[in-house]
């Protein structure tokens, strides 16, 4: 699925295969171009889960809260976020031009793919290239970054190589995988409001709650549930901007000032200021991510979906 954001800025969706759905969210391709002339290309990607992304050195600028930008490795593992991420094209010799390949990541895929705590990678990116967890995925970057240097790509060819590459990893034996699924589908289910109904529902204690999800979703339950009804409300925003933010709001939230507090901690700006950002490529995103996978956004998709 392809969405446009203008002459600039293409998106392009693709589901994993069956075998990989409950570890990969989608593949997702971003190709960009901006005059010298006009503003670079800027944008604030919402939090989520893990994403791995393979692009031209250095083709881009990203920052995870209110850290300062820094350039992004050509093979850049983002751990998951409870923080807006800002990114910013930079400019070549000749344009501001290039792009990304990128895989989202379900809490799973994490576990499966990567011998790393996800709250060791929490709110931050790291270059994969450097960081021995990532290894395995080392050569995937090389080939995809060709694309980004002059050879032509092709899209189903590249998605097939991607997957080629996951297939490859999915012997590795992961605890208590039926257990993560189970909690990965109760934290998008908007009438699960409480660390003590979410135990419940994946018949856990609250303590042994806690450290799974640390390990395997980056964060703990409480920080993971005012995350998702924040999502949820985003995501029809995103789908809609035309939207009043009161018609978004989920049925979680007691008033439109307990909705601002959230958005304040999640994006680090108010509603009003975030509806007055351009956003060339996440409201194209969203919209083609909504019309492939039945989500606007990575972090509400449903393993079991």
């Amino acid at each position: 699925m392809k969405g446009d954001t203008g002459n600039a800025i293409t998106v392009r969706f693709a589901l994993p295969r069956e075998e990989l759905r409950p570890y990969v969210t989608t593949y997702y391709l971003i190709e960009a171009q901006s005059a010298l002339a006009g503003p670079a290309i800027e944008d604030h990607l919402h939090p989520e889960w893990a994403n791995l992304r393979f692009l031209r050195d250095y083709w881009s600028q990203s920052a995870i809260g209110d850290e300062p930008l820094r350039g992004s490795p050509a093979f850049a593992v983002t751990g998951p976020t409870s923080q807006a991420t800002r990114f910013k094209i930079t400019q070549t010799p000749d344009s501001r031009k290039g792009g990304n390949w990128g895989i989202g990541l379900m809490p799973l895929g994490w576990a499966k793919f990567f011998d790393a705590p996800a709250d060791e990678y929490a709110d931050r990116f790291v270059d994969g290239n450097a960081d021995p967890a990532f290894e395995a995925l080392r050569e995937l970057g090389a080939q995809l970054s060709q694309r980004f240097h002059g050879e032509p790509g092709d899209f189903e060819r590249e998605v097939a190589l991607i997957e080629e590459c996951l297939s490859g990893l999915l012997e590795r034996e992961v605890t208590n995988a039926d257990l993560i699924t189970a909690l990965t589908s109760a934290l998008v289910d908007p009438d699960i409001a409480s660390a003590t109904q979410l135990a419940a529902r994946v018949g856990m204690n609250l303590r042994s709650l806690e450290r799974l999800s640390r390990r395997v979703f980056g964060f703990p339950p409480k920080v993971l549930l005012r995350r998702q009804r924040f999502l949820r409300s985003l995501a029809q925003f995103m789908l809609d901007p035309s939207l009043k933010w009161l018609s978004t709001l989920d049925h979680q939230y007691h008033d439109q000032a307990h909705f601002v507090r959230d958005f304040k901690q999640f994006m680090g700006m108010t509603p009003g200021a975030y509806a007055k950002l351009e956003k060339p490529m996440l409201v194209a995103a969203a919209q083609a991510r909504m019309a492939i996978a039945g989500e606007a956004v990575q972090g509400l998709h449903d393993p079991k979906a």
